[in-house]
């Protein structure tokens, strides 16, 4: 059995970390570094650094807080947003990270997931998906930090980025991101069943139980949490000792 990872993650605008509902009214809640270095010694598994506004200039600009996270966090961390090219990768890996995510750019060159995994290695290519429900167990993919609709099919498209060499998923919930209502579970549940490769659930955490329920009904790999944690609801050691000692969850300590 394997032990859910607990993450953390930090959405980055202008060096400020932002939160908002459905990724859009997007607000300043703190210091990615501050708030790096106090999840890391909490005991949080790993990170995840967003740059949300990455998307309108086709760049990420996350580089200067990446080199600063290294040196006090000794977990492993994953940057995404504005990653469009090999050499934006190699910049993010070459800055201290251990993995990119990437969701537009995939999108728009399927291609581009196999080029990189074939370069970097699949371990260190994350693919990034935003979904939003659009029917009865049906969801479209979104880019462009949950602005755009693709047309394409969040089922079909997990099962074609692992085909194409994605040795993860990170996959975002729009309509419960920031909501603080719990975990999309039917979403998550449906996904884990079409693909073998790990799965990060992310958006809709508001509390211990939103997590428990999630690993419990789904056969999801790890968690990404923002909101119960930037906003003091929950400290990762706690919820760890909730999971653990309460409810006998695997997770790692």
């Amino acid at each position: 059995m394997h032990k859910t990872r607990i993450i953390a993650r930090i959405d980055v605008k202008n060096e400020f970390v932002i939160k908002g509902i459905h990724l859009e009214g997007l607000r300043k809640v703190g210091n990615p570094n501050v708030l790096a270095k106090k999840y890391y010694d909490q005991g949080v598994d790993e990170i995840i650094f967003m740059d949300a506004v990455a998307a309108y200039y086709d760049r990420n600009s996350l580089t200067k807080i990446i080199r600063k996270a290294c040196e006090d966090v000794f977990v492993p961390i994953t940057v995404g947003g504005g990653i469009r090219k090999i050499e934006d990768i190699q910049m993010a890996l070459n800055a201290g990270a251990d993995k990119t995510a990437i969701n537009t750019r995939a999108v728009q060159e399927p291609k581009f997931i196999k080029e990189a995994s074939e370069i970097f290695g699949s371990q260190c290519i994350v693919s990034s998906i935003d979904a939003k429900k659009i029917g009865e167990n049906k969801w479209e993919v979104y880019v462009d930090n949950g602005r755009e609709p693709t047309g394409k099919d969040v089922i079909e498209w997990a099962q074609e980025v692992e085909a194409l060499g994605a040795g993860e998923i990170m996959l975002t919930s729009i309509d419960k991101e920031g909501t603080k209502k719990g975990f999309d579970i039917k979403l998550n549940k449906m996904v884990s069943k079409v693909v073998t490769i790990p799965i990060i659930c992310s958006g809709g955490a508001g509390k211990s139980k939103d997590v428990l329920e999630v690993i419990q009904t789904t056969d999801v790999n790890a968690v990404s949490i923002a909101s119960l944690f930037h906003y003091k609801i929950e400290q990762v050691d706690t919820l760890k000792e909730y999971l653990i000692k309460d409810k006998k969850i695997h997770i790692r300590l």
